[in-house]
């Protein structure tokens, strides 16, 4: 891999990643995917978004026709049927990959046949391994030039959850990759167990905001903000965040100082080549000698998004915060390969 498959966009006014955007998906279609284990309620909450004023334009995909049991008033029964509803939402149920029902989407929309719509809404099924859907958007490269992961939200149940989380590697899975958690059925469920339930969902995902939703009523800017500015802790270095059976681990690489892209560069390169299968997610921001704004960075087992930069940071943070989701790889074994990496000496003009 070669620093210029990320000259994307050639110019005398573009960045060393392509043109800047103001923002990490540009002009880019936000997708929220909303995940949860069988039963969690995910199906509810998605309705009730839809119904509200933010949900309106919503393209929504069902990646397994029928395995929810979703009400009618939200899906039509037909197999792979693309419907406009009342309330402005598209709703997309098909058998299909994701990817053929993506293109659909943006080449019945082009042609007129569809209205026009603002976002994508992802509902998986209750076993789904996020992975792949992840995956989805860095193989298929129109797809990912056409859209951008916003949000990735899980649901858990109050009252079945911890048992979801403790017998199902699924549930775990959902949990941890989620940017947002969202407890479902507090108003069923003791609050002993919502306690617990809670405990472990932090220890499973820190970084991850925790919200409640009743009967599926809960602030629809929860399913298109990460809430995550913020969230990771202020330190320097790398912070292990979680560790668990599953032998997943969680930490945030943190480097206050500008980092030279070549070195960083090399560094994902190598720990994708050893380990690609166990990288399950890896994104942050970069501050890079030599880039105007932050760099959007993100990665998927063998696959690397072309990184982005950004007119402005988010915030008044210019560390460089990434992310690291991994299995059997430890935060030690990561620092010690990006401390090789600047042993050698690249420079920001390699």
């Amino acid at each position: 891999m070669t620093d210029t498959i990320y000259d994307l966009f050639p110019s005398q006014s573009a960045g060393r990643f392509g043109r800047r955007q103001k923002r990490a998906r540009g002009a880019r279609l936000p997708v929220i995917i909303v995940t949860g284990f069988l039963g969690a309620g995910k199906t509810t909450l998605v309705r009730r978004f839809l119904e509200s004023p933010e949900g309106r334009g919503t393209a929504l995909i069902v990646n397994e026709f029928g395995a929810e049991g979703i009400d009618d008033a939200l899906l039509r029964q037909s197999k792979d049927e693309v419907t406009l509803l009342g309330n402005g939402c598209l709703c997309c149920t098909t058998r299909s990959d994701l990817q053929i029902a993506l293109r659909r989407l943006v080449a019945d929309r082009d042609r007129g046949k569809i209205p026009h719509f603002d976002r994508v809404l992802i509902e998986t099924s209750g076993l789904a391994d996020l992975s792949p859907i992840l995956q989805t958007f860095s193989t298929d490269r129109a797809l990912g030039d056409e859209f951008a992961i916003e949000v990735v939200l899980a649901v858990v149940d109050a009252v079945a959850g911890l048992r979801n989380l403790e017998t199902a590697p699924e549930a775990r899975k959902q949990a941890i990759l989620a940017d947002r958690l969202v407890v479902s059925k507090t108003d069923i469920a003791n609050q002993k167990s919502v306690t617990k339930l809670t405990a472990m969902l932090r220890d499973l995902n820190p970084r991850a905001v925790i919200d409640v939703a009743v009967r599926g009523d809960i602030d629809p800017k929860t399913l298109t903000d990460t809430g995550q500015v913020d969230a990771i802790e202020r330190h320097s270095g790398f912070i292990a965040e979680a560790s668990h059976s599953d032998g997943i681990v969680s930490f945030v690489m943190r480097d206050e100082a500008p980092l030279v892209w070549p070195m960083f560069h090399r560094a994902i390169e190598t720990l994708i080549a050893l380990r690609g299968p166990d990288i399950l997610r890896v994104k942050g921001l970069l501050n890079l000698a030599g880039s105007k704004g932050p760099v959007v960075f993100q990665a998927v087992q063998h696959l690397i998004h072309p990184p982005v930069e950004l007119t402005a940071w988010p915030d008044d943070d210019r560390a460089s915060r990434v992310v690291f989701i991994t299995r059997g790889i430890s935060e030690r074994q990561v620092s010690d390969l990006f401390a090789a990496c600047r042993a050698l000496g690249f420079t920001a003009d390699e």
